[in-house]
């Protein structure tokens, strides 16, 4: 199915209770008023019948509505927070900085208030996010050659231990864990909605993560165990393709991706893997049919294991799955980068409408 709304009741019902999980999806236009807002807007809901729902922006201004002033609609919903647009700004200019609260408090930002933010749309601290990126720094240290006291540096850590500490908290492994001429190496991607580590061999990809991702070091473990310990810290050529064909589709180029794909896991999850491929860019699916697809219409639970269990985001779609109701479902990767993805996505599904006449007319014509 496309991303089509569900009914009107439930997306009031949604409204009412500021439903985070239809933000970038579902906008209600208020006819008394002649503004569109998010359905998480905190200004006083308005009569049921004073009320539409469509699934974009766009749609809402065809319809002559304007933006609400209070929730912003037409921006992202994180970039809306003025605290947050300021510090991933101050993120991106002093790199290498060990950001405190203290900091935090001297550019005049409440540092409860900033906390609670960052964990609502990113699903970590603003401090957790900085010391990821300052971890970053010292891997492309050791990618280079460098040694990990080097990286430590880089890293801005004053402590090997410390370092160490972080760096396997990220990995799974210590730095030194990690081999200069193993096969199969790890890298940072870096994409619009923040950096993922890739491993991959000289011919496949095996893993594809976003950084900050809660479950990355244990899926990293495994990996080790699965090549008993010769993983390495650099490029393989795997990875050049991904950076640019995960650079078309966020340009929204092309939605298709040709890396060959090494799947880790049993017969059936890997069939699960499997249809979450076969899912265009655009449309959704939901656990139930996913299950009636691969012949298991009984085995909706195992196959929303599955689908947690992914281990390569993006190119195994596990972000087009949602509820049976049309509302989002979880992600690892953050509930806001599936609200992302999805919206991004919607341009590759309009695109496909707008093919299917010619399509058919060329057809008529043969």
């Amino acid at each position: 199915m496309l991303f089509d709304l569900p009914d009107t009741a439930t997306l009031y019902d949604a409204l009412l209770a500021r439903d985070p999980s239809y933000d970038g999806r579902a906008y209600v236009c208020v006819s008394s008023t002649g503004i569109f807002c998010r359905l998480t807007c905190p200004a006083r809901k308005p009569k049921p019948e004073n009320c539409s729902f469509y699934a974009t922006v766009g749609e809402c201004i065809q319809a002559g509505y304007r933006a609400c002033k209070r929730c912003h609609p037409m921006a992202p919903a994180a970039e809306a927070e003025p605290a947050i647009k300021v510090l991933l700004a101050a993120l991106s200019e002093r790199k290498g900085h060990r950001w405190s609260e203290p900091d935090i408090a001297r550019m005049g930002l409440d540092p409860s208030t900033v906390r609670r933010a960052f964990n609502r749309h990113f699903g970590m601290t603003f401090l957790e996010m900085a010391r990821l990126e300052r971890l970053r720094n010292g891997h492309v240290a050791l990618a280079g050659g460098g040694k990990v006291i080097e990286a430590q540096l880089d890293a801005g850590f004053s402590s090997p231990g410390a370092f160490r500490t972080a760096f396997a908290r990220l990995m799974g492994q210590a730095p030194n864990s990690f081999l200069a001429d193993a096969a199969v190496k790890a890298d940072y991607i870096d994409t619009p909605l923040g950096a993922m580590i890739a491993l991959a061999d000289r011919t496949h990809l095996h893993l594809l993560e976003f950084a900050d991702r809660k479950a990355l070091p244990a899926e990293l473990r495994r990996m080790h165990q699965i090549f008993k310990g010769r993983i390495g810290i650099g490029r393989q050529p795997p990875m050049d393709l991904l950076e640019s064909e995960l650079e078309a589709y966020f340009a929204g180029r092309d939605a298709r991706f040709s890396v060959p794909l090494a799947f880790h896991g049993s017969d059936f999850t890997r069939t699960v893997w499997h249809a979450l491929v076969d899912i265009p860019a655009g449309e959704t699916r939901s656990y139930s049919a996913i299950a009636r697809q691969i012949g298991r219409p009984s085995a909706i639970r195992a196959v929303a294991r599955a689908n947690g269990a992914n281990q390569i985001a993006l190119l195994v779609p596990c972000h087009r799955v949602i509820g049976a109701d049309g509302s989002l479902t979880g992600y690892g990767g953050g509930l806001w980068r599936k609200q992302k993805l999805i919206e991004i996505e919607r341009q590759y599904a309009s695109a496909a409408k707008l093919q299917r006449p010619d399509q058919h007319a060329s057809a008529e014509a043969g």
